[in-house]
């Protein structure tokens, strides 16, 4: 695979998103990560997983600058496998952790908000769903996704705001349950994942699947609904020129 790698040890997938500088999301990045889950959803070796980011960067989103040049097809494609991605996250049967290395927003987000648990490295990064401000929908799906963890009341003032948190806020609202230094994260990741390996797998794994069935439906139901919505906000001249500026100001810095 070309963007995510994978390594079996103690029991303990690591799946790691290894796409530039800053794991920034697109299709094929996406259909490595459902091939993954896919592949280790039933196996028997895999006791649990930890999702892993760059230094820096555990995903800074999607990758506007390539999904700005897709076409209908293309772009229709992309947010299909967006929700796909998510949704067997979501559903993924065994105990997995978003080891969060750095900077952590919009779609980043959305895939450490799948995972049962989010450990946090201190510095300088934010975390949270940006979207709105940049001119795309965020589904009722993702909404319930987040409330799930930190409320309605929350999750609602920050989307309707584009909030982005830094760890210690990420962690006061429930978004993150630990924050922990760099050196740190992937050994307290896969402390969590061995504690919850102990239990009879089981019984835990239906008891997860069983607590996130309504969160699960969401993100499985009326997904042709929802990407025409996304797709038309997206086409729209306004969304195009606002994503043009965010584009322009990314690629001039570089």
């Amino acid at each position: 695979m070309e963007h995510i790698k994978t390594q079996v040890e103690d029991h303990i997938l690591s799946i790691f998103l290894d796409r530039g500088k800053s794991n920034a999301i697109d299709t094929l990045l996406l259909k490595e990560l459902i091939e993954t889950l896919e592949i280790n959803r039933e196996n028997d070796a895999v006791h649990g997983a930890i999702l892993i980011g760059k230094e820096n960067f555990f995903s800074a989103g999607l990758d506007l600058i390539t999904l700005f040049g897709y076409n209908e097809d293309q772009i229709r494609e992309f947010w299909n496998l967006f929700l796909e991605a998510t949704s067997l996250l979501a559903s993924f049967p065994k105990p997995i952790a978003a080891a969060i290395s750095g900077h952590s927003p919009a779609g980043g987000c959305v895939f450490a908000l799948c995972c049962d648990y989010r450990i946090m490295a201190e510095g300088n990064f934010v975390i949270g769903l940006n979207e709105i401000p940049v001119g795309l929908i965020v589904p009722e799906s993702i909404f319930q996704l987040y409330a799930f963890w930190i409320g309605k009341r929350t999750a609602y003032q920050n989307l309707l705001e584009g909030k982005l948190l830094t760890p210690d806020e990420a962690k006061a609202q429930g978004l993150v349950d630990d924050v922990v230094p760099a050196n740190m994260l992937f050994n307290t990741a896969a402390k969590k994942i061995k504690q919850i390996s102990q239990f009879n797998q089981k019984t835990w794994q239906t008891s997860k699947l069983n607590f996130r069935k309504e969160i699960i439906l969401k993100l499985r139901e009326n997904r042709e609904e929802t990407i025409q919505e996304i797709l038309v906000q997206w086409w729209l001249p306004s969304t195009r020129s606002i994503l043009k500026s965010i584009i322009d100001n990314l690629t001039s810095k570089k």
